[in-house]
């Protein structure tokens, strides 16, 4: 029986067959976590809907949860994520349900996001909440089979988190994101090298000797900020937060307010979830030339409405994924519309960092699984205890080992009665 999909060409198959094997030997986490789903099969005969980035390496982790027992079906979480080759690979290699297309429309990416949820899920896999903010707006026929979800990133577990609090949320969630071995990795190294890699994948132009400014601090951008400085850029770091203000001051960086930032600045990266954080008035005052991207979830970080009523004019594209606006004769450069510019441009995150995330995607759906009744309906973490073994795992595969306490060590950080 033909796989159910919608994707751009299936002729594209063998190319994402390759680059998903490629990917997979930089997983090895996954890989062990595989190996036991195929014994186990943890999650046999439960459905799971996920609207995740159309990757390699989601590719392994949509793999592992088969190799578990699943019934998978996939959409893509942003329209212009999707690797076109690797979600025919997936239909034609591995028989799972696709439907994204890199470059959909709105109008499609929702329609994929229905048909995903026409497989009637026990399990969401979201990264944006879109998934979960879909079936609560208006599926909410779908709420009495679903168990729980699980949630990969920042801005979704911000949105989920405000559902829990209006007592609007249906069903428990876990926040992936929250796990060390996502942010601290995935959100750190991951998005700084990749959203590099976007920029320059879509200029081609020299990062060394620019003003690189980066709106927030958090652990995105904080990679960002790394990864720029570490190209030979001059950084500024734009925060409202005085603690992230005051820890990018620490780390070497000018902190100042967009406002002051914007006249200076050759190149602007947003990564904080919230909305217009590049807006009009910042545009007004931007030299001629400047760049500016995003790498937060959504694109409503930058008020690109106001920079084309600013213009009055649609934009120019001058290269793949880069469009000229024109204010008062200055050209000013918005790259991939705006959206995750590592995905739009690039490939997205290194398959290595992905290994860790994506294993707490797979863990988290087992956990769900097994321990959904004693959840109530609110945003929860993975137990330390699993975030510690993936550590563990990954740390084996590096070839590093670690040192042990000894009972006399245990014996010592347990007590309080010996002093000095």
């Amino acid at each position: 029986m033909p796989v159910e999909h919608d994707v751009k060409s299936l002729d594209f198959s063998p190319g994402g067959r390759l680059r998903i094997e490629w990917a997979e030997q930089e997983m090895p986490v996954l890989r062990a976590i595989r190996e036991r789903f195929e014994q186990e099969k943890p999650l046999q005969g439960t459905r799971i809907a996920a609207c995740l980035h159309v990757t390699t390496e989601t590719a392994n982790l949509m793999h592992t949860l088969q190799a578990g027992g699943a019934d998978v079906v996939l959409c893509a979480s942003n329209p212009l994520s999707t690797q076109d080759d690797v979600a025919a690979s997936l239909v034609t290699n591995y028989e799972i349900p696709v439907y994204a297309i890199k470059g959909e429309s709105n109008d499609v990416y929702y329609d994929h996001i229905r048909a995903a949820l026409d497989h009637k899920p026990q399990i969401t896999m979201d990264d944006g909440a879109d998934l979960v903010g879909t079936i609560h707006k208006s599926r909410r026929e779908l709420i009495e089979d679903i168990v729980g979800g699980t949630e990969e990133t920042t801005t979704g577990v911000i949105r989920l988190r405000a559902m829990a609090a209006d007592g609007q949320l249906a069903f428990p969630v876990i926040a992936v994101n929250d796990s060390d071995t996502k942010h601290l990795f995935d959100n750190r190294y991951g998005t700084g090298q990749s959203t590099m890699d976007g920029i320059i994948r879509a200029t081609n132009i020299l990062i060394a000797g620019r003003t690189v400014v980066v709106a927030g601090y958090g652990w995105c951008s904080r990679g960002i900020a790394s990864r720029a400085h570490g190209l030979g850029a001059n950084v500024i770091v734009t925060e409202v937060d005085p603690m992230r203000a005051l820890e990018a001051t620490m780390d070497g960086y000018r902190v100042m307010p967009m406002s002051e930032a914007a006249p200076i600045g050759d190149i602007f990266v947003t990564a904080t979830g919230d909305i217009n954080v590049i807006d009009t008035h910042h545009f007004e005052t931007m030299k001629g030339g400047a760049i500016v991207a995003n790498s937060g979830h959504f694109n409503v970080e930058i008020n690109i409405e106001g920079l084309r009523k600013l213009s009055g004019h649609d934009p120019r594209l001058v290269r793949p994924f880069v469009e000229e606006y024109k204010i008062d004769g200055r050209a000013i450069y918005l790259l991939g519309e705006g959206r995750l510019i590592n995905l739009a441009a690039a490939e997205g995150h290194p398959a290595s960092v992905m290994d860790m995330s994506f294993a707490n995607q797979a863990l988290a759906a087992e956990y769900m699984l097994k321990n959904s009744q004693d959840l109530d309906k609110q945003v929860h973490r993975l137990p330390i205890a699993l975030d510690q073994e993936i550590a563990r795992l990954k740390l084996e595969a590096m070839g590093v080992k670690i040192d042990t306490l000894t009972p006399e060590q245990v014996t010592y950080l347990s007590q309080w009665e010996e002093g000095t």
